[in-house]
Protein backbone atom coordinates (compact mmCIF):
# COMPACT_ATOMS: atom_id res chain seq x y z
CA UNK A 1 0.00 0.00 0.00
CA UNK A 2 2.53 2.26 1.00
CA UNK A 3 4.54 1.86 -2.74
CA UNK A 4 1.43 2.30 -4.47
CA UNK A 5 0.77 5.63 -2.47
CA UNK A 6 4.72 6.52 -3.43
CA UNK A 7 4.04 5.48 -7.22
CA UNK A 8 1.45 7.53 -7.63
CA UNK A 9 3.14 10.16 -5.66
CA UNK A 10 5.84 10.04 -8.59
CA UNK A 11 3.74 10.27 -11.62
CA UNK A 12 2.10 13.34 -10.22
CA UNK A 13 5.24 15.17 -9.52
CA UNK A 14 6.43 13.83 -12.70
CA UNK A 15 3.04 14.98 -14.53
CA UNK A 16 3.40 19.15 -12.82
CA UNK A 17 7.38 19.03 -14.02
CA UNK A 18 6.18 18.18 -17.43
CA UNK A 19 3.43 20.87 -17.23
CA UNK A 20 6.07 23.27 -15.86
CA UNK A 21 8.57 23.12 -18.79
CA UNK A 22 5.50 23.51 -21.28
CA UNK A 23 4.67 26.60 -19.72
CA UNK A 24 8.17 28.07 -19.71
CA UNK A 25 8.69 27.44 -23.56
CA UNK A 26 9.65 29.88 -25.95
CA UNK A 27 7.90 28.53 -28.87
CA UNK A 28 5.82 31.21 -30.75
CA UNK A 29 1.76 30.80 -31.23
CA UNK A 30 0.18 31.51 -34.68
CA UNK A 31 0.08 34.70 -35.42
CA UNK A 32 -3.32 36.30 -36.25
CA UNK A 33 -4.01 37.35 -39.60
CA UNK A 34 -3.98 41.05 -40.67
CA UNK A 35 -5.25 42.74 -43.89
CA UNK A 36 -2.31 44.00 -45.63
CA UNK A 37 -2.08 48.25 -45.90
CA UNK A 38 -0.23 49.64 -48.65
CA UNK A 39 1.44 52.75 -47.27
CA UNK A 40 -0.13 56.17 -48.73
CA UNK A 41 2.33 58.78 -49.82
CA UNK A 42 3.17 61.55 -47.43
CA UNK A 43 3.05 64.13 -49.54
CA UNK A 44 0.08 64.64 -52.31
CA UNK A 45 0.60 65.56 -55.72
CA UNK A 46 1.04 69.96 -56.63
CA UNK A 47 -0.44 71.35 -59.60
CA UNK A 48 1.49 74.18 -60.53
CA UNK A 49 -0.74 77.22 -61.11
CA UNK A 50 0.75 80.03 -62.74
CA UNK A 51 0.83 83.52 -61.05
CA UNK A 52 -1.97 86.00 -61.91
CA UNK A 53 -0.47 88.72 -62.85
CA UNK A 54 -2.53 91.92 -62.77
CA UNK A 55 -3.14 93.72 -66.14
CA UNK A 56 -2.69 97.81 -65.26
CA UNK A 57 -4.48 100.02 -67.51
CA UNK A 58 -5.57 103.69 -67.48
CA UNK A 59 -8.52 104.92 -66.89
CA UNK A 60 -9.47 108.43 -68.74
CA UNK A 61 -13.21 110.71 -67.94
CA UNK A 62 -13.32 113.57 -70.12
CA UNK A 63 -16.15 115.89 -69.58
CA UNK A 64 -17.16 119.30 -70.12
CA UNK A 65 -16.84 122.08 -67.06
CA UNK A 66 -19.03 124.23 -68.49
CA UNK A 67 -21.85 123.98 -70.71
CA UNK A 68 -25.09 126.03 -71.90
CA UNK A 69 -28.45 125.77 -70.45
CA UNK A 70 -30.41 123.70 -73.28
CA UNK A 71 -27.13 122.58 -75.23
CA UNK A 72 -26.15 119.07 -74.99
CA UNK A 73 -22.77 117.45 -74.50
CA UNK A 74 -20.63 114.24 -74.54
CA UNK A 75 -19.07 112.34 -71.01
CA UNK A 76 -16.57 110.02 -72.28
CA UNK A 77 -14.60 107.24 -70.00
CA UNK A 78 -12.40 104.96 -71.63
CA UNK A 79 -9.84 102.41 -70.66
CA UNK A 80 -7.06 101.83 -72.40
CA UNK A 81 -3.26 100.85 -72.43
CA UNK A 82 -0.75 100.91 -75.07
CA UNK A 83 2.11 97.94 -76.69
CA UNK A 84 4.30 98.93 -74.05
CA UNK A 85 1.74 98.71 -70.88
CA UNK A 86 1.43 102.96 -70.92
CA UNK A 87 -1.12 105.25 -72.15
CA UNK A 88 -0.52 108.82 -72.80
CA UNK A 89 -4.50 110.07 -72.15
CA UNK A 90 -5.05 112.81 -74.56
CA UNK A 91 -8.67 115.31 -74.69
CA UNK A 92 -10.06 114.81 -77.84
CA UNK A 93 -12.40 117.64 -77.44
CA UNK A 94 -10.97 121.10 -76.97
CA UNK A 95 -12.10 122.89 -73.53
CA UNK A 96 -12.88 119.68 -71.90
CA UNK A 97 -11.33 118.61 -68.59
CA UNK A 98 -9.20 115.63 -68.10
CA UNK A 99 -9.34 113.07 -65.04
CA UNK A 100 -6.96 110.01 -65.23
CA UNK A 101 -6.45 107.30 -62.80
CA UNK A 102 -4.90 103.72 -63.07
CA UNK A 103 -6.55 100.81 -62.79
CA UNK A 104 -5.53 97.11 -61.51
CA UNK A 105 -7.92 94.37 -63.44
CA UNK A 106 -6.68 90.38 -62.60
CA UNK A 107 -5.53 87.73 -65.01
CA UNK A 108 -8.64 85.85 -64.88
CA UNK A 109 -9.32 85.86 -68.65
CA UNK A 110 -8.65 82.14 -68.83
CA UNK A 111 -11.02 81.22 -66.04
CA UNK A 112 -13.61 84.45 -66.62
CA UNK A 113 -15.40 86.24 -68.82
CA UNK A 114 -14.38 89.93 -67.73
CA UNK A 115 -17.44 92.74 -68.37
CA UNK A 116 -17.06 96.38 -67.83
CA UNK A 117 -18.90 98.57 -66.55
CA UNK A 118 -19.91 102.02 -66.25
CA UNK A 119 -22.75 104.25 -64.67
CA UNK A 120 -23.43 107.76 -64.95
CA UNK A 121 -25.12 109.34 -61.76
CA UNK A 122 -26.50 113.22 -61.95
CA UNK A 123 -29.18 114.39 -61.09
CA UNK A 124 -30.56 117.37 -62.37
CA UNK A 125 -29.98 116.61 -65.42
CA UNK A 126 -30.94 114.48 -68.80
CA UNK A 127 -28.53 111.44 -69.16
CA UNK A 128 -28.46 108.63 -71.94
CA UNK A 129 -28.37 105.97 -71.29
CA UNK A 130 -29.53 106.36 -67.75
CA UNK A 131 -28.86 102.55 -66.88
CA UNK A 132 -25.61 100.63 -66.62
CA UNK A 133 -23.57 100.31 -69.74
CA UNK A 134 -21.59 96.95 -70.50
CA UNK A 135 -18.88 96.06 -72.66
CA UNK A 136 -16.85 93.17 -72.65
CA UNK A 137 -13.67 93.09 -71.59
CA UNK A 138 -10.53 91.00 -73.57
CA UNK A 139 -6.70 91.55 -72.98
CA UNK A 140 -5.52 94.33 -74.40
CA UNK A 141 -8.58 95.64 -75.98
CA UNK A 142 -9.92 99.38 -75.25
CA UNK A 143 -13.16 100.32 -73.95
CA UNK A 144 -15.67 103.52 -74.55
CA UNK A 145 -18.63 104.45 -72.46
CA UNK A 146 -20.13 107.98 -73.71
CA UNK A 147 -22.83 109.64 -72.35
CA UNK A 148 -24.76 112.37 -73.46
CA UNK A 149 -25.79 115.44 -71.09
CA UNK A 150 -28.67 118.38 -71.57
CA UNK A 151 -29.02 120.57 -68.55
CA UNK A 152 -32.35 122.46 -68.78
CA UNK A 153 -31.80 125.22 -66.09
CA UNK A 154 -28.92 127.31 -65.45
CA UNK A 155 -26.38 125.85 -61.66
CA UNK A 156 -23.98 123.81 -61.06
CA UNK A 157 -24.24 120.42 -61.47
CA UNK A 158 -22.59 117.58 -59.49
CA UNK A 159 -22.36 113.56 -60.22
CA UNK A 160 -20.41 110.33 -59.99
CA UNK A 161 -19.06 108.31 -62.69
CA UNK A 162 -18.76 104.62 -61.47
CA UNK A 163 -16.51 102.27 -62.78
CA UNK A 164 -17.35 98.36 -62.25
CA UNK A 165 -16.02 95.37 -63.04
CA UNK A 166 -18.26 91.69 -63.34
CA UNK A 167 -16.53 88.65 -63.19
CA UNK A 168 -18.65 85.32 -65.21
CA UNK A 169 -16.98 82.03 -64.22
CA UNK A 170 -16.89 79.66 -67.64
CA UNK A 171 -17.51 76.77 -66.22
CA UNK A 172 -18.96 76.65 -62.79
CA UNK A 173 -19.22 79.33 -59.40
CA UNK A 174 -20.66 82.59 -58.47
CA UNK A 175 -20.84 85.37 -60.15
CA UNK A 176 -18.72 88.66 -58.77
CA UNK A 177 -18.99 92.31 -58.89
CA UNK A 178 -16.21 94.90 -58.14
CA UNK A 179 -16.36 98.65 -57.95
CA UNK A 180 -13.05 99.87 -59.52
CA UNK A 181 -13.79 103.42 -59.55
CA UNK A 182 -16.30 106.47 -58.11
CA UNK A 183 -14.64 109.92 -59.66
CA UNK A 184 -16.62 112.76 -58.69
CA UNK A 185 -17.20 115.47 -61.33
CA UNK A 186 -18.83 119.00 -61.98
CA UNK A 187 -20.55 120.51 -64.49
CA UNK A 188 -21.77 124.37 -64.96
CA UNK A 189 -25.14 124.86 -67.00
CA UNK A 190 -24.09 128.86 -67.60
CA UNK A 191 -26.91 131.43 -70.45
CA UNK A 192 -25.93 134.11 -72.46
CA UNK A 193 -27.12 137.32 -70.63
CA UNK A 194 -29.73 135.21 -69.03
CA UNK A 195 -31.18 133.66 -72.40
CA UNK A 196 -31.68 130.19 -72.84
CA UNK A 197 -29.85 128.12 -75.19
CA UNK A 198 -32.58 128.14 -77.93
CA UNK A 199 -33.11 132.01 -78.21
CA UNK A 200 -29.19 133.19 -77.98
CA UNK A 201 -29.10 130.27 -80.71
CA UNK A 202 -31.49 132.02 -82.90
CA UNK A 203 -29.98 135.30 -81.83
CA UNK A 204 -26.72 134.17 -83.38
CA UNK A 205 -28.31 133.11 -86.58
CA UNK A 206 -29.70 136.51 -87.39
CA UNK A 207 -26.49 138.30 -86.28
CA UNK A 208 -25.16 136.54 -89.12
CA UNK A 209 -27.44 136.72 -91.75
CA UNK A 210 -27.83 140.50 -90.78
CA UNK A 211 -23.88 140.67 -90.99
CA UNK A 212 -23.42 138.72 -94.35
CA UNK A 213 -26.16 141.38 -96.20
CA UNK A 214 -24.16 144.44 -94.61
CA UNK A 215 -20.92 143.28 -95.69
CA UNK A 216 -21.83 142.71 -99.28
CA UNK A 217 -20.09 145.36 -101.89
CA UNK A 218 -23.00 146.08 -103.67
CA UNK A 219 -25.58 147.16 -100.58
CA UNK A 220 -23.67 150.41 -100.69
CA UNK A 221 -25.01 150.73 -104.48
CA UNK A 222 -28.54 149.68 -104.14
CA UNK A 223 -28.31 152.22 -101.04
CA UNK A 224 -27.32 154.98 -102.96
CA UNK A 225 -29.76 154.02 -106.16
CA UNK A 226 -32.97 153.93 -103.52
CA UNK A 227 -32.14 157.40 -101.88
CA UNK A 228 -32.13 158.67 -105.42
CA UNK A 229 -35.23 157.44 -106.31
CA UNK A 230 -36.68 158.52 -103.00
CA UNK A 231 -35.24 162.03 -103.61
CA UNK A 232 -36.25 161.95 -107.31
CA UNK A 233 -40.23 161.62 -106.63
CA UNK A 234 -39.80 164.12 -103.80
Amino acid sequence: MRRSFQLVLCLCLLYLSQLACGLGSSSPRPAAFLPTRVPLPTESLSIEIPPAVPESRMLTLEFPPAIRAGDSDVIRLTLELDDSGNITPTVSTAGNQSLQQVVIIPNVYETHNVLAEARLDMAGLEVRPSDVVTETLLPGQKVTFYWSILPVEVGKYKGTVWFFLHFVPKINGIESRQAISAQVIQIEATSFFGLRATVARWLGIAGTFISSILGMPFLESILKWLWKRIRGQE
